[in-house]
């Protein structure tokens, strides 16, 4: 009998594992992720009940106590240890200490591009519990004086390398603002951080300085990348820090692990994710002043690199590379980051091995974030029953005409039905706070939705359009500001883009709608840049884009340009070129217009522009 009950319990438990895999394949993986994420909410309750208030700046105190000679950063060769790191930070919060009225709560701005100095300054004024405005690098003139206007700092902090373009608006700056340089030799006007860190001492700094009162107070302020206008300093507080910081841990990275950052450490991905992953850890980062696709797999194999942060374009970059031997003799096991495409994700994978791809969704100023964690190609993560205990979020019908959400007779907003693209909105809750913008609050308030499914409801407008499929699983479908309404339908830019970049002659292309008078919608137009010794084939453009897009999705317009702009996070730049149309007098570059009686494109001339804009010609 106890043989029979025997093969019958271990029939059920096959039968039932047989049930759940057929079921709930990814029930284990959700339940894995979810203990995780409860790991790290009742670590910081545990905090709380103890009435400590812990931070990232706090946890990498604690190692640089426990483990004072561990590397840390290591940049261009040179190892800064947790001590060598902690005792030049020091240094930093005493010479403000000793030479600036600064005290906690003020806000300073740091302008530095990728080097060991940028954690100094940064984690330096974190001691003095001072706010820090990271300064995006690639800005200049009008764009740069607004960052600096609206965080409103009482300092600047400024790179060797920046100094010029800090010179060049010196007179616009306000006359109370001081402004520090990492340099010996500054310009007038200016005060020489360099040479009065070598008069202070790198001893301790009182803790009171820094101690955190609330969880909830601003930490950071890290500017949108400014694809759709200028730059807004998005608050970051304590609480958004520790959470950021869990993220490599979630993925399964261990202190053994040496991370490889090439991102600029002013967008939240390189520091908040890798220099804070990194803390979080007690782990190594190599840090590279500026991507650099060519050097990228050396510098993996000369350091043992294990994981790398990846974000936009910078995978599809690395694909690009001419092929050499031996690509896929190196340590990297990890890859983290946004924004791979699903064809370059099966190329990266095939062409330089076994790599995990930890594909991850989450805005600067967001209170949502999704994590790939069952490594599903293409997918940013998955909504399951566990998710949305923590996470009230939606996907809503948007109207692209109008630009807005799409609200019934009653004025709610509805749901889209899976595999269709909606607006995916986060809900503003006391556990999921929206911190928003610091400055003017019209942006803050501009971010939010109200009453969208009932009267008092408050959800944040993430401004990207997401699919969830059967499975559950959400992919990325657009920016609502890029997605265009053409001839009654709508048109994904990062579909046209990746059909047009399949030619063997097109090394980029950024897609976007331009308007068109006594049209309704914008009409497609597509920037592109050649590959080096490649010419332009316009039959070839043509016989693509009518061969893998619908009639409506085909870019009426084309525009060749030598160089294409992007932010420093590798989003290409589409703004200016929205504003700038397809006007053949306003812009330098060769343009050309769709024509289906050539089947070809052909020279946008004054003559066919004149045309299109009297009627004459029909779009």
């Amino acid at each position: 009998k106890l043989l029979s009950w025997l093969t019958g319990l271990g029939a059920g438990m096959v039968l039932l594992s047989f049930m759940q895999k057929l079921l709930y394949p990814y029930f284990w993986d959700d339940l894995w992720y979810l203990l995780k994420v409860v790991r790290c909410g009742f670590q910081l309750e545990m905090y709380k009940l103890k009435g400590e208030l812990v931070t990232v700046l706090d946890k990498f105190l604690t190692h640089a106590k426990k483990q004072p000679q561990k590397p840390f950063i290591i940049y261009e060769g040179d190892i800064h240890t947790y001590e060598d790191v902690d005792r030049r930070s020091n240094s930093v919060a005493h010479v403000f200490l000793n030479h600036s009225t600064l005290k906690k709560g003020d806000t300073v701005a740091l302008l530095m591009s990728n080097e060991p100095d940028f954690i100094h300054v940064w984690f330096g004024l974190a001691k003095l519990g001072c706010v820090v405005a990271f300064i995006n690098t690639s800005i200049r003139s009008a764009s740069l004086l607004h960052c600096l206007r609206s965080c409103e700092p009482r300092a600047l902090v400024v790179g060797a390398d920046l100094l010029g373009i800090i010179e060049e608006i010196l007179p616009s700056l306000p006359e109370d603002l001081s402004i520090w340089g990492m340099n010996d030799s500054v310009p007038p006007g200016i005060i020489s951080l360099k040479q009065k860190l070598s008069t202070v001492s790198d001893s301790q700094v009182p803790r009171s300085y820094h101690v955190a009162s609330n969880l909830k107070a601003p930490y950071l302020y890290i500017f949108t990348s400014g694809t759709t206008g200028l730059p807004k300093p998005a608050v970051i507080t304590q609480l958004q820090a520790m959470k950021s910081s869990a993220g490599l841990w979630a993925f399964g990275c261990t202190s053994d692990d040496i991370f490889y950052i090439t991102l600029p450490l002013y967008h939240s991905a390189g520091s908040l994710l890798g220099i804070g992953g990194c803390i979080e850890l007690g782990a190594t980062c190599v840090l590279k002043k500026k991507f650099s696709a060519s050097q990228f797999w050396n510098d993996c194999k000369k350091y043992n690199v294990t994981v790398f942060q990846y974000i936009g374009e910078l995978c599809r970059y690395l694909c690009k590379q001419p092929k050499r031997e031996g690509e896929k003799d190196h340590r990297v096991r990890l890859a983290v980051g946004n924004g791979v495409r699903s064809d370059v994700w099966r190329e990266f994978l095939d062409r330089f091995g076994n790599i995990k791809m930890c594909e991850l969704y989450g805005a600067t100023e967001g209170n949502i974030c999704f994590m790939n964690h069952t490594g599903k190609i293409g997918s940013v993560g998955r909504a399951n029953f566990f998710h949305k205990l923590f996470f009230t979020f939606a996907l809503i019908k948007y109207d692209f005409q109008k630009d807005e959400p799409i609200r019934n007779e009653q004025g709610w907003c509805s749901h889209v039905k899976k595999g269709e693209p909606g607006l995916l909105i986060s809900q503003v809750s006391e556990k999921n706070p929206f911190f928003g913008y610091a400055g003017n609050k019209k942006h803050t308030e501009k971010k939010l939705l109200c009453d969208v499914f009932k009267k008092g409801d408050v959800y944040v407008n993430t401004g990207d359009l997401m699919v969830q499929d059967q499975e559950n699983f959400l992919y990325f479908w657009d920016r609502v500001g890029d997605t265009f309404r053409w001839k009654g339908e709508n048109v994904a830019t990062t579909e046209v883009a990746a059909v047009i970049g399949m030619l063997d002659f097109i090394q980029e292309a950024n897609v976007y709608g331009v308007a068109v008078p006594d049209y309704e919608g914008k009409a497609g137009m597509a920037s592109v840049t050649l590959k080096p010794n490649k010419s332009l084939d316009l039959e070839k453009v043509y016989e693509q884009v009518v061969t893998f897009l619908p009639v409506y999705a085909c870019p009426q317009f084309l525009r060749i340009q030598e160089k294409m702009e992007t932010t420093g996070t590798f989003k290409l730049q589409k703004f200016w070129l929205v504003e700038e149309g397809f006007n053949p007098l306003k812009i330098s570059d060769p343009l050309y217009f769709l024509d289906n009686l050539k089947k070809s494109y052909i020279p946008l001339t004054k003559e066919i522009y004149d045309q299109i804009i009297s009627g004459e010609i029909r779009l």
